[in-house]
């Protein structure tokens, strides 16, 4: 219960944003330095690489910044062919309610998603990435699409 509250706390805080930054002008790429911002959630974005192929990287993401967002809708309902290695339908945050998903990348590469942590899907090409379910019966998530040429506020951890 305590992480459903949790993750409709994060919807309601990213759709009220985004429902104020429609209010203000278009604001595209904007930059995002650690002064501007002391609070972060940790996220895990999907990529695409310059050959098709499909990595991650490690960051966080700024909490309280205006995310161009219009609409989310949940899920908790898991299609075999979801597991199956394919790419992002578009650029989106996933936000994990319940369940820890093992995600694995191109070369094999794994990564795990729980609640708490963002994933940002933008290998919109090429193989893509497969997933499944880790000690969980179920996944129940949000999906946030990011509307175009939207800043996703990304911070990639130092390298």
């Amino acid at each position: 219960m305590k992480n459903i509250i949790k993750g409709l706390s994060l919807v309601l805080v990213v759709s009220t944003v985004g429902f104020m930054n429609a209010q203000h002008k278009k604001h595209n790429h904007v930059s995002v330095t650690a002064e501007s911002s002391t609070e972060f959630i940790p996220a895990i974005r999907l990529i695409n690489n310059p050959d098709g192929s499909c990595s991650f990287e490690k960051g966080k993401i700024p909490t309280l910044k205006h995310m161009n967002t219009t609409t989310f809708w949940m899920s908790n309902k898991t299609e075999e062919w979801e597991k199956n290695a394919h790419p992002a339908p578009r650029r989106q945050y996933v936000i994990t309610i319940k369940g820890n998903i093992r995600f694995k990348v191109t070369d094999g590469s794994t990564f795990m998603i729980k609640p708490g942590v963002v994933l940002l899907a933008e290998d919109l090409k090429g193989t893509g990435h497969s997933w499944d379910m880790v000690k969980s019966k179920e996944w129940e998530r949000l999906y946030i699409p990011i509307a175009e040429n939207a800043d996703d506020f990304f911070i990639p951890d130092a390298q």
